[in-house]
């Protein structure tokens, strides 16, 4: 992802879409049974009725923002789902444009107003309007709105749990979208510091009594701060790199697998981002450091269970191979016609913190919102029209055969290359 955020619209193609409403229906809906009347087939040929189904569906749009205000907390709740679920799987900027300010006050009354599931909800949906209207003005005025109702909420120990969770998530990647002054980065960094470092094990080495929840809360503040990471200067990593990195260790102490995770992640990612500033890098306590994550990366203890075991190694096998030899496991990553490698901590912590949000609706914004084509550098949409489309789909039936292979190929070569040291001493 570039350092420099550049400025522009989330989604706006002007009358041209990357693909029909028909297949965008087809590829990002129809998981989601309240959209799923969006689009009407006209006859057996499959043409649709493109202008009546855009007008249905802006019409229920309308009718959960207007629900926003309802006194009813579960309509309130149910209309702030509908909105999440339709910013997730469509590019709807030309019509929320137009009503950002007025989604925005819903999202700041709910936030104020609402209770647990509900601010939940009303956090992410702010995530959301910013990633569909991008890096620009626009967005800039809705995080202006929240972002001191976020922090609030973060800091405030009387607060829901779980609305505190949330915002922790949110504020990271909305201030990566819509924050224009690094200085303000730097400021939501330390509130995000001040929270997981009360995670950090004890000189002595004993770990403090947290929550679950409490727990949770740190690792998102974590992970979001290890987020803004990736547009500090090159300055503001040195000095981030001489305070925290010796200190992030204590973090893998933690009971908590996934702070563990979490910690070791960031651990690499910190390495990746000194490495590219100064390619003779070196840390103080690198051998102990090493030491920890190789631990780690064999656990056994039988008090841990052992799906958090499998996933612990997993994880720190490749944080370990990081931090030695600068190296990450590449994985790519189909959308449509195009393909993108997630080929660096960077880039993957970046690629995680928007498909929490966007969910199953990942690889359609990857082909046609154009600020997160812009983040991940893919260029502009390409324009694929709905016969290719179609011509590019295979029968229900030719999926299973390749399915069934590609599941009997798999399993042989697992079968051959197990590693089976994955369960000594756990019984």
């Amino acid at each position: 992802m570039p350092r420099n955020k550049k400025k522009n619209r989330g989604g706006q193609h002007g009358a041209v879409q990357p693909f029909s409403d028909e297949d965008a229906s087809i590829e990002t809906l129809s998981h989601c049974s309240s959209f799923s009347d969006a689009t009407s087939v006209a006859d057996e040929g499959g043409e649709t009725n493109e202008d009546s189904a855009q007008e249905d569906f802006q019409y229920k749009l309308k009718g959960f923002i207007d629900s926003t205000v309802d006194k009813s907390a579960k309509t309130r709740q149910g209309a702030l789902d509908g909105l999440k679920t339709a910013m997730a799987t469509r590019i709807l900027y030309e019509f929320i444009s137009e009503r950002r300010m007025t989604i925005t006050d819903s999202i700041e009354r709910c936030l104020k107003k609402g209770k647990g599931e509900e601010q939940r909800a009303a956090a992410s949906l702010a995530c959301l309007l910013c990633i569909q209207l991008g890096s620009g003005i626009e967005s800039e005025e809705v995080f202006k709105t929240l972002k001191p109702i976020f922090k609030n909420i973060l800091a405030d120990g009387s607060a829901n749990i779980q609305a505190r969770q949330a915002v922790a998530t949110s504020l990271g990647l909305c201030t990566l979208v819509a924050e224009d002054d690094i200085l303000d980065v730097q400021a939501t960094m330390e509130c995000f510091e001040n929270l997981f470092t009360r995670s950090y094990a004890k000189a002595d080495g004993t770990c403090p009594s947290i929550s679950p929840q409490m727990s949770q809360l740190h690792t998102n503040s974590l992970r979001s701060w290890a987020l803004l990471l990736t547009i500090c200067s090159s300055s503001q990593l040195k000095d981030i790199l001489q305070k925290h990195l010796p200190k992030l260790q204590r973090l893998l102490e933690s009971d908590d697998v996934n702070m563990r995770i979490a910690a070791g992640e960031t651990i690499a990612l910190l390495f990746e981002l000194a490495r590219d500033i100064d390619s003779d890098f070196e840390f103080d306590g690198w051998d102990e450091l090493c030491d920890k994550l190789n631990a780690l990366a064999t656990d056994c203890n039988k008090h841990r269970a052992k799906t958090d075991k499998r996933k612990q190694r997993s994880v720190f096998r490749d944080v370990l191979k990081a931090v030695e030899e600068g190296a990450f496991q590449s994985e790519t990553i189909r959308f449509g016609t195009e393909r993108m490698n997630i080929d660096s901590w960077v880039r993957k912590r970046t690629y995680d913190a928007f498909r929490e949000f966007v969910g199953s609706g990942m690889n359609y914004h990857l082909q046609a919102n154009e600020f997160i084509r812009d983040v991940f550098e893919l260029g502009p949409p390409m324009l694929v029209d709905s016969a290719t489309m179609k011509a590019m789909k295979i029968s229900r039936f030719e999926r299973h055969l390749h399915n069934s292979a590609a599941f009997k190929a798999r399993t042989k070569a697992r079968s051959k290359f197990r590693d089976k040291r994955v369960d000594v001493g756990e019984f």
